[in-house]
């Protein structure tokens, strides 16, 4: 059997926690800074003179700036975004003409304007209708969202911003996470983004070997985006594109990060609120997907294990957080199908 199979089947049988008892499952919930660090040992005499090829999939893929390590994952996905005709929709949400609000639309709805084609013959409003129609079939799906995001009651509105994902290719979707060696102004330890091609979710990790290598592996994630993509993230806006934009400018790298961006976390909040005790991602996994991890490394810990890594020269302490980047991203495109259902 081969490192890449192996692989694959320890994510499966560790990572998802498929093989967990309950009495590991409860051990689970009341870890301390005492287990952690006993795991540590036990990765380091466990992956003691290994290197990630031996357990991983992985190649050197070449940037301007020098070679970047290159993680890949490959798993088969049943990913539907179905035609929801939100063309037609956006035709019922009068809030998206200019000096049109709640309580202005629902009187005009009272009135018997239930569209914006509608509102063509309305003697107020029939120039912008006309003019807002017009456009509005010329639009890209970036100019759309835009549209919908900007709109000053977007947040009121906020199922459309996920409902419009039916007029883009599934491809164009970025399912991005980080991992860093702190909160501002540290390295990128490792960039990992997921894309569905076809039938199957492959996930693209670029981790840095040593310090020299930041400018590498930031070029070598920026080489996946393009005018059509679209960031997935969980607490990305905040976060994760920040990070990258400040850590590209800190390393001199030309960037285009101002893409249209689905942070999931807001979108969890506004459909999942009451029935959650947090908006933790491993929290969703397993109370809405029922996914419980295993040996998953807490962020707080992650700078130290990737210290332990540099200087004993092992690849153990950074495993688990090479695998518990890899699940994030995979979980991010079961989020988006969930959300995607459930407003629809």
């Amino acid at each position: 059997m081969n490192a890449y199979i192996e692989h694959e089947k320890y994510l499966k049988n560790t990572l998802l926690g498929l093989n967990n008892s309950s009495d590991s499952k409860q051990k689970e919930k009341s870890l301390s800074s005492h287990y952690f660090k006993d795991l540590k040992e036990k990765l380091l005499i466990q992956y003691e003179n290994k290197s990630l090829k031996d357990v991983m999939d992985c190649n050197i893929c070449n940037t301007s700036f020098g070679d970047a390590l290159k993680i890949t994952t490959k798993e088969k996905i049943d990913f539907n975004i179905y035609d929801n005709n939100f063309k037609n929709q956006i035709n019922h949400n009068l809030k998206l003409l200019p000096k049109i609000g709640l309580k202005t639309e629902e009187n005009l709805k009272n009135k018997g304007y239930m569209t914006i084609e509608s509102l063509k013959n309305h003697d107020k409003y029939c120039d912008t209708a006309s003019k807002f129609l017009n456009k509005i079939d010329d639009m890209s799906f970036h100019e759309i969202m835009d549209l919908l995001d900007n709109n000053r009651y977007s947040k009121k509105c906020r199922d459309n911003l996920l409902k419009c994902i039916s007029l883009t290719d599934v491809e164009n979707f970025k399912f991005m996470d980080i991992e860093t060696k702190g909160l501002s102004n540290v390295p990128i330890i490792l960039i990992g983004v997921a894309e569905i091609k076809k039938c199957k979710i492959i996930s693209s990790q670029y981790f840095l070997r040593d310090y020299t290598e930041e400018q590498n592996i930031i070029e070598a994630y920026l080489n996946h985006l393009d005018e059509d993509s679209i960031h997935v993230t969980f607490n990305g806006k905040s976060f994760d594109v920040p990070f990258i934009r400040n850590r590209c400018i800190y390393n001199r790298i030309n960037h285009n990060l101002e893409l249209p961006h689905l942070d999931l976390m807001y979108f969890a909040k506004n459909l999942w609120k009451g029935s959650l005790p947090n908006f933790k991602l491993q929290t969703i996994e397993e109370e809405i997907f029922g996914i419980t991890r295993y040996r998953d490394v807490p962020g707080q810990y992650i700078p130290g294990y990737y210290d332990t890594y540099l200087s004993k020269k092992n690849i153990g302490p950074v495993v688990p957080i090479i695998q518990h980047n890899c699940q994030d991203i995979i979980s991010l495109a079961s989020f988006l199908e969930k959300m995607y259902e459930d407003v629809n």
